[in-house]
């Protein structure tokens, strides 16, 4: 198995070239002439066909990439599949096979290749579960429609069009001092001759005329989009009222240039045109994203007015075509911190021809505008509490902090938490185990895949997951999963796997000079009809190095929250917020067993969403809230940790499970951990609880283990 981009390798045969697959990472060798569709059901790559690789359907298109990828160790080429042949050839006849691609049951393996399987071609797309939480303010969108009658003219009136209807606006409206783009100039004479001298025009920030229609025109959409180093997600909603009308994600085809940010600083180092390169692809994407909003809406692109985007400073730059290197050494530079503003037409985004885009203001070189959409969407400016906020990603960006005072730090935490570097890891899609339980006294588990809704023991768990089959674990279930073997006694508060259980049950086994535990034994696919199989469901361990991985993450994760803890002079926080595609999918409970934040209280530990898409939602619904984060921004007191002196010190002590020696007050109180006291009335009275952990009942503690995370 292989963990979404970085993975252990399959070798079907030793010898061979090798083929690597993306965005999933999958990797294996394979004798000259093998099809890269059969390469691919072989590793379990996620590869549409339904026409039994006969070169007819077409769904199994791949795009073999061109030169060196030092981060896979190859040089690939299309010269390293066999030359297009007459099949493919006439399927481009019939049908068109877009420049580039490859039919993957037609292209034959010659030597190394990386070969990226675009969504279309996928049986089962990312899942991009961000939701659309936002919280109340008042819509004021930059972009308004106005509907004027224009005076016609006259040979005793000189004097243009334009002018006629800029002094309609002032008259009706009581808009004065308009400009107009050269494109609403051009629609101008045609739109008041097809409208009767009765037209609509859009007027953007009070101050410039960027379309106009004939007669009434109602419709003005926006999009707000978040760009993430692994998704993209964005929401088309109504300027007008703030009806969300469609959400959807893609993932961000730069994973194939690395999967953190480091990574594709360094491709854009060490490749002449690599940032150019990288900009191209995630425009694209972004503009996909776009159209696919508009088709799910059943509406025009050119109902787009207006675009806001949020992502961390390297996606940001990337977008805007801004050469990222700077941001890959100290003092890690930004080429503005300021809001953006660019027309849709420069960053190559379709959406009307006066369409503009916003970019939320970044705050220092690693905690971008994703953060200040996090903090526009949350305000803990204006709470009296002390919140921490974390956007748990490649690079989690934390915020803490009250209406008082707000600091923010990155931590590198790298991809684990999104299944890289995880032997069993993958991205979340169907047939991820997203939930885990083990039982103390067996030390059995049991688990649940996205796309059912079954637990593994409970009757019709096969059925529900005969297509999509056990692939791997997501990085909710990576979190739940090392956690409840840190309870169960499995590993231990220094994150060993005990070989010593080994004698008790056979789902831990020598691993090399090391134990792994057997989290499913796998199987082979199940039949689905006539001739069809099901996916074959692999073997899937928790290895000594995947714990290891997940406490470097996690400590980072912790250090960089505990060290703004030293700054702003707190010893407890009072609320917690875990944002982002995977941050609202962990579970509370698990996540501060595991020792990923502070302690805190448990029903104040929840999910913020996807808080960075909504501050882009917000931001693109109202021109105050725009003023107010760019305010706010201002304020923020930036921590760097790579030259904080404490933060190794804080990382070390954070490595252990779930911490080294903090009190951990509060979930003591929720959940029995190994080698642990249970929490005293004085403890009790020190955290603010009017009640102690004695006077729950007996069995209340697991109980709460599994509601909490099962809710």
């Amino acid at each position: 198995m292989t963990a979404g981009g970085t993975s252990i390798e399959a070798s079907p045969t030793r010898g061979g070239a090798q083929v690597i697959f993306t965005p999933s990472g999958r990797r294996g060798r394979f004798d000259p002439g093998t099809t890269i569709l059969d390469a691919a059901r072989s590793l379990g790559v996620d590869l549409d066909s339904v026409c039994g690789g006969r070169g007819l359907c077409g769904r199994c298109q791949v795009v073999p990439a061109e030169g060196s990828f030092p981060k896979h160790g190859i040089e690939s080429s299309d010269g390293h599949l066999s030359p297009r042949g007459a099949d493919e050839a006439e399927y481009d006849r019939l049908r068109g096979l877009t420049a580039g691609r490859r039919l993957g049951c037609r292209a034959h393996v010659e030597g190394d290749v990386l070969v990226d399987v675009p969504p279309e071609s996928q049986v089962h797309r990312q899942v991009v579960r961000k939701g659309v939480p936002v919280r109340d303010f008042v819509i004021d969108p930059v972009v308004r429609l106005y509907e004027v009658e224009v005076e016609r003219p006259e040979l005793a009136k000189p004097g243009g069009d334009l002018a006629r209807l800029v002094a309609a606006l002032e008259k009706e409206w009581g808009v004065s001092g308009l400009v107009a783009d050269l494109g609403a100039i051009r629609d101008l004479q045609p739109a008041l001759e097809s409208g009767g001298h009765r037209v609509t025009v859009a007027v953007h920030n009070g101050t410039t005329i960027t379309g106009i229609w004939p007669g009434l025109h109602d419709r003005a959409l926006g999009i707000a989009i978040d760009i993430g180093s692994t998704t993209i997600a964005g929401h088309l909603a109504n300027l007008a009222d703030g009806e969300v009308l469609a959400s959807d994600g893609v993932m961000n085809p730069q994973i194939r240039f690395g999967e953190d940010l480091m990574s594709r600083v360094s491709y854009a180092m060490l490749h002449e045109g690599g940032a150019v390169e990288m900009t191209r692809v995630v425009r694209e994407a972004v503009g996909s994203l776009v159209r696919g909003l508009a088709a799910r809406a059943e509406i025009a692109v050119e109902d787009v007015l207006e675009i806001t985007i949020v992502g961390n400073p390297i996606m940001h730059h990337l977008f805007l075509g801004i050469d990222p290197t700077p941001l890959g050494s100290a003092p890690f530079a930004l080429a503005t911190d300021r809001a953006v503003r660019v027309r849709a037409s420069e960053v190559e985004l379709p959406a009307h021809e006066g369409a503009r885009v916003y970019l939320l203001p970044c705050i220092a070189g690693h905690v971008g505008a994703d953060a200040a959409g996090a903090i526009l969407a949350e305000t803990p400016y204006l709470a009296d509490e002390i919140t921490l906020l974390v956007d748990v990603g490649t690079n989690a960006e934390i915020v803490l902090g009250s209406r008082d005072r707000l600091l923010a730090a990155s931590s590198p935490t790298g991809p684990a938490f999104e299944g890289a570097q995880i032997s069993s890891g993958q991205r979340a899609a169907p047939g991820a185990i997203e939930r885990v339980r083990i039982d103390r006294a067996t030390l059995e588990p049991r688990f649940r895949v996205i796309g059912s809704a079954r637990w593994s023991d409970e009757t019709g768990f096969a059925a529900s997951t005969r297509r999509t089959g056990v692939t791997g674990i997501c990085g909710s279930g990576i979190v739940e999963v090392i956690a409840e073997l840190f309870l169960a006694g499995v590993i231990t508060a220094d994150g060993t796997i005990d070989g010593a259980l080994a004698a008790r049950t056979s789902r831990i086994v020598p691993d090399g000079r090391t134990f792994s535990y057997v989290l499913s034994e796998g199987g082979p696919g199940v039949r689905l009809g006539e001739g069809e199989i099901g996916p074959a469901s692999p073997r899937l361990l928790v290895t000594q190095n995947d714990v290891r991985a997940i406490q470097l993450a996690k400590a980072a994760l912790y250090a960089g929250a505990r060290l703004l803890m030293d700054h702003l002079g707190v010893q407890t926080i009072d609320r917690v917020k875990l944002a982002g595609a995977f941050g609202s999918q962990i579970d509370p409970l698990h996540a501060l067993i595991l020792g990923l934040v502070p302690d805190a209280p448990l029903d104040r530990v929840g999910a913020a969403g996807n808080a960075a898409g909504t501050g882009a939602l917000i931001a693109l619904l109202s021109v105050a809230a725009r003023r107010e984060i760019e305010r706010v921004v201002r304020t923020v007191e930036k921590i760097e940790t790579a030259i904080e002196p404490r933060f190794q010190e804080r990382f070390v002590e954070a490595m252990a499970i779930p911490h080294a020696s903090a009190p951990l007050v509060h979930l003591s109180k929720a959940v029995d951990l190994p080698g642990r006291a249970k929490p005293d009335a004085g403890a009790d009275a020190a955290a603010g609880s009017p009640r102690s952990s004695s006077s729950r009942p007996p069995n209340r503690r697991r109980q709460s283990v599994s509601t909490s995370a099962e809710r």
